[in-house]
């Protein structure tokens, strides 16, 4: 399959384990990238679209990887007895940001070079983290971070998201609204943030200004929707949504409303990444 083209890659199960696939933005070609019989996850592509990274457990634990999309050849980035997932490349492709609970009393995010190099902790605290995302102009992370409601003393479980500097620096909150909220993806031109979050007990996907203001339900589903991620564009929005076990992959037209169903298997398809 050619990579110039725009396509989108996903994690699904229809081949019993969690396997990356490739396919067309409009659901067809579709093409087994990983192939191991480990668990693979969380495919996010790089500047050049020529690598895709993601972890897998298929060396014993959570690591991370970049695959050459020509030859399938995986290459690992990590080698820690810690976990380390949810891999994303910068815009410049020089540097990852990614998930680990390596010195941490919980998940954090670090950053190292492409290589594997330099692992370097972005933050640290009590408060599980996840779903980082970059700017366009690579000056900003997103991501979510537990907070604690004042009114449970055992755990923190609202999840909301949060900005900060690029070197970790000047962390803002940037939602607050009940419901855990987590997968937060800039658009293309940075001026807004997609996510889904909790609505009455539901998955939705919504939409906000990039300074967390404008905040709107864009998809107020009878089933959960999940995982968005932009079209080049910023048109489109391509996800999750399913029930009962049961997800496909669906894009969203941002305007129109329009959906259209892209995968059609009785189990998994998940975490869509748009290749621009």
């Amino acid at each position: 399959m050619a990579t110039s083209k725009e396509s989108i890659a996903f994690v699904t199960n229809r081949d019993g384990n969690s396997e990356i696939y490739l396919m067309d933005v409009d659901g067809k070609n579709l093409e087994n990238l990983t192939n191991n019989d480990s668990l693979d996850f969380s495919p996010a592509w790089s500047l050049s679209n020529s690598q895709l990274y993601f972890y897998s457990k298929r060396d014993g634990n959570a690591e991370i990887y970049s695959l050459d999309i020509e030859n399938k050849k995986a290459n690992r980035l990590t080698n820690h007895q810690a976990t380390d997932v949810l891999p994303v490349p910068s815009p410049n492709g020089e540097l990852i940001i990614f998930l680990s609970d390596r010195d941490s009393l919980s998940r954090n995010i670090y950053i190292m070079n492409k290589d594997g190099s330099n692992v370097k902790s972005l933050t640290k605290n009590q408060s599980y983290e996840e779903s980082p995302d970059w700017s366009p102009d690579g000056q900003k992370i997103i991501f979510t971070r537990q907070l604690r409601d004042s009114t449970d003393n055992s755990h923190a479980a609202n999840g909301e998201i949060h900005i900060m500097n690029s070197d970790g620096s000047n962390v803002q909150r940037l939602t607050n609204k009940p419901g855990y909220d987590s997968g937060a993806k800039f658009s293309p031109d940075g001026n807004q943030i997609a996510f889904y979050g909790l609505n009455d007990n539901q998955w939705d996907l919504y939409i906000m200004n990039s300074d967390g203001s404008n905040l709107f339900n864009l998809t107020n589903d009878s089933i959960e929707c999940y995982s968005p991620d932009w079209s080049s564009d910023g048109k489109w929005l391509v996800y999750t949504a399913g029930t009962k076990g049961v997800y496909n992959i669906w894009k969203m037209n941002i305007e129109s409303k329009e959906r259209i169903q892209l995968t059609h298997t009785t189990g998994r398809n998940e975490g869509p990444v748009w290749k621009k």
